[in-house]
Order: C-alpha cells, then sequence, then structure tokens
C-alpha cells in the first residue's frame, strides 16, 4: 500500500545538505528534487542539486561529495527512477546503485538518503514522484532532517568508556 506522505512541522536547524539527482526520467525526478529542496529550505538549510546523466552515476558524484572534508554535507539525497523494462538491466542497476550507497554512508558517516526508485511501471512514477501526496522527495528530505539532526546528537554524546 503507498503511504501518504505528510509534511511535518520543521525544526529550523540549517545545515548543509546536497541533492544527486538523474537527468534521466526528468520528468519524474525533477519533481522529486523540487519537493525536497522546497522541504529543506522550510527548514532553512543550504541546498546544492548536483545532476548525473543516470541512475548509475549518482553514487560516483554522492562519493565526491562526501569525501570533501573542507565542506561536507550533512546529508546527501539521492534521487532518481529506474524504470524497469523487458531486461534485467534495470534490476541490476538498482542493486549497484544500492550497494554503492550504502557502503558510501558507512564509509564517510554521512546520511546518505536513498531515492533511487526501481519501479515497475510510469504509473508507479506518476504516484511517487508527480503526486503531492506520495512525492519520495518531500519524504528524503524529511529523513535527512531526521538523520541530521541525530548524528549532531551523536556527535556530541561523550565518548563511552572502555573497561
Amino acid at each position: 500500500m503507498l503511504r501518504k506522505i505528510s509534511q511535518k512541522k520543521i525544526q529550523p536547524g540549517g545545515g548543509s545538505f546536497a541533492i544527486v539527482a538523474s537527468k534521466y526520467n526528468a520528468r519524474y525526478v525533477d519533481a522529486m528534487v523540487r519537493a525536497a529542496r522546497a522541504e529543506l529550505r522550510r527548514a532553512d538549510a543550504k541546498v546544492r542539486v548536483v545532476r548525473v546523466p543516470g541512475a548509475f552515476e549518482i553514487p560516483v558524484a554522492a562519493a565526491k561529495l562526501a569525501a570533501d572534508s573542507a565542506a561536507p554535507p550533512d546529508a546527501i539525497l539521492c534521487l532518481g527512477v529506474i524504470l524497469r523494462g523487458a531486461t534485467t538491466h534495470a534490476q541490476h542497476i538498482g542493486e549497484a546503485v544500492s550497494h554503492a550507497l550504502a557502503a558510501l554512508q558507512i564509509r564517510w558517516l554521512i546520511p546518505v538518503i536513498h531515492e533511487v526508485l526501481l519501479l515497475e511501471s510510469e504509473q508507479q512514477a506518476r504516484e511517487r514522484c508527480l503526486d503531492r501526496r506520495h512525492n519520495r522527495g518531500m519524504e528524503a528530505a524529511q529523513t535527512a532532517l531526521e538523520m541530521a539532526r541525530l548524528m549532531r546528537k551523536l556527535d556530541s554524546k561523550p565518548a563511552a568508556r572502555r573497561g
């Protein structure tokens, strides 16, 4: 069942966020980018958008942003739409992107929000990207804000003593 995304009360916290978005399937991805950007700006956050050709290129751009020791973002939102076709190519891309993004966030200890959607049909894309009630870009931004707050909180905890 498709879950409605509700606009949450945003705590202005500022911060710096990066959105890495695919140009492929632009109609759907652009709608997610707009929703994510709007949600982050409601929190007074700085937003940088980086566009890549397709979903497969998202991890390398996200890794470059995460590795920026001078100004790493508080979280990186990865947005893309992969539509299944007649072959298994879409599945391979989806799995490769998922594995790379998981490894990336653990390597750099920066939340990487994975909204690279592997969808069965354009109908699913319309529902998850164009419908304001279910826009996964808004959901990604809410998750990024929550994770950035959590990471700041974890950073401020005193180190545990080892016995």
